[in-house]
This record gives C-alpha cells, sequence and structure tokens, in this order.
C-alpha cells in the first residue's frame, strides 16, 4: 500500500536526523514498523535488526520452512492444521500473519517486447459489451475483434452471440476488409478454437480447422496463463471499449456495425503506429498489406445449419422463434439454414421456406401463403368429414348429393344444411324426407325441409327445438347430468307455509 509522500519525508528526517529508532517512528506517526522497515529499504538503508523475542512458533519454524519450500503455494489453513497436529498451540489470526511473512516469494518474471514480422501473426478475441433488449428478448452484445500484430489495424464488428457462426463471420470479414490474412492467427483458449488440451497435446475445434484449410494460416493458442501473448488484441478490445463504444448511440446492430467499420478506417486508423510512432496505423498497414496471404476464389460459407423437429403444426423453431413451413410437411426433420438475416427451411435440398430473421423471442414469422393452404384444407377435410357422416346416417343422402352435383349445386353448403337437419330431426325421418325428395325429382335441401315439416304436421307433433352447438366434437360429446328437482319443491313448500302462516295472522 502506497504512503503519502509527505509521511515518507517525516519517516527519513526523524530516522536520518533525530535519529530515533524503528520503533519510536512507527509510535509516533501511528503505522506499523514494517511500514518504516519499507520506507528506509527503499531509501537504501538496511533493515533495522530488532532484539527477537521469544515465540511459540520458533519451534515449528524448521519444519513450517521446509514445507514452504517445497510447497510455497500452500494455504496457510492447511499448513496451521498441520503444525497443530504437531503441538502448535498458537492461534490461527498470528499464525497466517507470520505465514506471510516467512512465506517464500516468486521472482518477478521479465517479458521481452514480441515483435513480428508484416503479414506474419493476427490475435483473435472476443469482448462482451454487455446486453442489448429487442422485442421480448434479452441478447448478449459481443465484440469480434480481430488486429494485426504488426501494423495494428483492427477489424471490429458486433454480433448477438459469440456462436461458431459469428465467430466464421468474424474471420470471413476481417479477411475481406483487409483483402488478405496472415500466416499466424492467435488465439486464446476459446471454445470456438480449441476443445481440449492436455498439456501440449491440443485439440482443435473442427470447423476451425476447415477454415483454416480453406484460407491457409495456421491456428495457435497461447499457453496457458500467458496473457502476455495476446496482449496486442485485449490492448485493442480496451481501445474499443473506451474510445468507440463508451456513451455511443445506435438504433440497431446494423448502425453499430457501420459506425464500427467508420471508426477502425478513421479515428483507429489515425492512431501512431505502436512499433513505429512516426507513421499511422493506416501508413503501416498500406506497408504490411502486400505481404497478405491472398484470399481464395471463393468466401468460406458461414450459413449456420440446424436439423429441427417440425410437429403437427406447420413451424419449426429456430434460435427462439417459430417459422412456418407447408402444412404437407409437419412431422418430419427439417433442415434450417441461417445467415445473420435470411432463415430457409429445406427439406433435403428442396427449399420449402424463406423468412427474414427474428431476433426477438417467442414470435411466430409466418408466410401467409402457408396458412392459406393450410385452411383450405381443412375446410376441404371438414366437408369430407360431414359427407362421411351423412353417408352413414342416411345412405340416400349420396343419390342426393350426386344429383345436386349434376345439375351444379354448390355441395358444402347442401351438406351443411342436411347435417342441420339430421340434428333436429334424427336420421330415419331425414332419410324418409330425402327418398320423398328424390322421388319428386327435386335433390334440394329444400324438399327435404318441406318433406320433414309435412310428416312432422300429419303425426301433430311440435315443432323440433333447434340447439346449435359448435362443431367442435368435445363439446357436441359432453354429457351434461339434469341437475335434481327436490331443492325446488322444498322451496315451494316453504313458501306455501308462510303464505298460510300470513292468512292466518
Amino acid at each position: 500500500m502506497a504512503i503519502p509522500p509527505e509521511l515518507e519525508a517525516k519517516i527519513l528526517r526523524y530516522f536520518h536526523v533525530e535519529q530515533w529508532r524503528v520503533g519510536t517512528i512507527a509510535r509516533q506517526l501511528g503505522v506499523h514498523h514494517a511500514t518504516v522497515d519499507r520506507v528506509l529499504s527503499q531509501a537504501g538503508l538496511p533493515k533495522a535488526e530488532r532484539p527477537h523475542r521469544p515465540s511459540l512458533i520458533d519451534p515449528y519454524l524448521p519444519f513450517v520452512l521446509k514445507t514452504l519450500e517445497q510447497y510455497p503455494r500452500l494455504t496457510a489453513a492447511r499448513l496451521y492444521a498441520m503444525v497443530r497436529e504437531r503441538g502448535y498451540r498458537g492461534g490461527a489470526d498470528h499464525f497466517r500473519h507470520l505465514i506471510a511473512h516467512y512465506r517464500p516469494r516468486p521472482q518477478p518474471e521479465a517479458y521481452l517486447r514480441l515483435k513480428t514480422l508484416p503479414g506474419e501473426q493476427a490475435q483473435v478475441d472476443w469482448g462482451h459489451f454487455g446486453k442489448v433488449t429487442i422485442g421480448n428478448a434479452e441478447r448478449t452484445l459481443m465484440a469480434f475483434v480481430m488486429v494485426l500484430s504488426c501494423s495494428r489495424a483492427i477489424f471490429l464488428r458486433f454480433y448477438l452471440d459469440a456462436q461458431m457462426a459469428n465467430f466464421l463471420r468474424g474471420h470471413v470479414g476481417a479477411f475481406e476488409t483487409w483483402d488478405g490474412l496472415p500466416r499466424v492467427l492467435l488465439y486464446d483458449n476459446l471454445k470456438s478454437a480449441v476443445l481440449e488440451r492436455r498439456g501440449e497435446a491440443i485439440r482443435f475445434h473442427p470447423t476451425l480447422l476447415a477454415l483454416a484449410a480453406h484460407y491457409r494460416f495456421e491456428p495457435r493458442p497461447v499457453a496457458p496463463a500467458r496473457g502476455n501473448e495476446k496482449g496486442r488484441v485485449e490492448r485493442a478490445i480496451r481501445y474499443v471499449r473506451d474510445a468507440f463504444f463508451a456513451a455511443r448511440t445506435w438504433r440497431d446492430l446494423d448502425d453499430l456495425n457501420a459506425q464500427a467499420d467508420a471508426w477502425c478506417q478513421g479515428q483507429a486508423a489515425q492512431r501512431p503506429c505502436p512499433e513505429d510512432r512516426t507513421i499511422t496505423v493506416r501508413e503501416a498497414f498500406a506497408q504490411e498489406q502486400p505481404k497478405l496471404l491472398a484470399l481464395p476464389d471463393n468466401p468460406f460459407p458461414t450459413e449456420e445449419q440446424v436439423a429441427v423437429s417440425a410437429g403437427k403444426t406447420p413451424y419449426v423453431r429456430f434460435d427462439r422463434n417459430d417459422y412456418s413451413i407447408p402444412s404437407t410437411h409437419v412431422r418430419r426433420t427439417l433442415t434450417v439454414v441461417a445467415s445473420p438475416t435470411t432463415v430457409r427451411v429445406l427439406d433435403g435440398a428442396t427449399l420449402l421456406a424463406t423468412h427474414a430473421r427474428s431476433y426477438d423471442q417467442g414470435q411466430q414469422v409466418e408466410d401467409p401463403a402457408h396458412i392459406a393452404a393450410l385452411v383450405a384444407r381443412k375446410r376441404q377435410a371438414r366437408q369430407h368429414r360431414g359427407t362421411d357422416r351423412l353417408a352413414q346416417a342416411t345412405p340416400n343422402s349420396r343419390a342426393l348429393l350426386t344429383r345436386a352435383a349434376e345439375r351444379g349445386e354448390n355441395l358444402g353448403s347442401i351438406t351443411a344444411t342436411l347435417l342441420r337437419l339430421l340434428e333436429r330431426y334424427g336420421a330415419a325421418e331425414l332419410e324418409a324426407a330425402i327418398a320423398e325428395a328424390l322421388a319428386r325429382d327435386v335433390p334440394h335441401p329444400n324438399a327435404v325441409r318441406l318433406a320433414l315439416e309435412r310428416r312432422r304436421e300429419q303425426r301433430e307433433q311440435p315443432p323440433p327445438l333447434a340447439i346449435t352447438l359448435p362443431d367442435d366434437q368435445r363439446v357436441r360429446d359432453v354429457v351434461v347430468t339434469p341437475h335434481k328437482l327436490d331443492a325446488y319443491d322444498q322451496l315451494q313448500a316453504a313458501r306455501e307455509s308462510d303464505d298460510d302462516a300470513h292468512d292466518d295472522g
């Protein structure tokens, strides 16, 4: 912990001029004697020797020092338990303070300044830039950053996640922006780059290896706990955070990326090049660009491909939203191929649907033609179900519908009318009425209705009560239990008793 310069000056003056001892200076200034020792040591003076007072830890110091020499990172709590087993009776807090004094200090490591040749290397990493809300969805805003190690040219592109598809898009975007690529790409131990690491054995992500094979670069992960090896991209992310993203306003992701491109070509390119501060990053990149590897004729494919299952409804789920498909392809395993702007649904090589991609949540993205086709099929199916029901209940209805079709009548309307008459009069009466209409050569529902009314009047029966039920068969099959009328009889008896009592009064 740093101390004020005024306090440091007082310590040195009291020691040199007033000839005070370390303990006296510490008491008078209200600081710990270790602070005084540190100030004197920094001034080049040897540590003042104070008389050693016996301590409970003295008999155990050889064991403690030997253990710390063998296990320098052993915790004080574990070491305290070990000396307690050997008879130490001191307190844990005092023991921890002593161990901090005796623990060997690691030798600070010095680092060489890493220099790379033009076109040799670039460093890649993700930066987390908070959350964004799109409709009902909360998405993670991630920045893909690639920086050329020699010229320090920065490529910056924002995405709504750090999945492999966007990892690939970031690479392809950087290569196309620079019209070339370096020979080596240096990665932190990202899941998109390194799947597993056992010592020197590294298992790269197969998709990253395919990208590397396509563009002919070498993927190289940094050593664990060696952040200095990719310090250029880490500093670039801090630079993006402070010089670009701070206090910036933007409408949507496209607008943010357009601003990022302008910033990379403007302010970021005009800064002095850290390797040679006499030139700008733009000038350093102009010298490095001819040394980059040439791009292949075709870019690496970056579309997401996901197998999805279509259920009973004509939709497939992808990235939190449902996209419509033709109703003829339900209950199948299909393939979604998605770009940042478009979602395509395929059955094998057959394209079924194309939709604009939504980054919202819980939305139904529909093609009106898919829904209209399903509605038409449902209506046709309903008509077929009605025809089958009539044919089962009244066999003569087949002949009536056939003759009505020959005359160009609307079979859907005739079927619906006959079904209503079936509900009102029953199958036997409707069968007889249809036979009568056919005998008169009038295959029309009105003739059937007149025949039903005439037969009812001849039997002197009341008109049937029309009960309209929904088309849902579950509603039609509900069993309604009639309420018992005993309670009403009791109410009526109680009322009559009250009336009798009132008359007597």
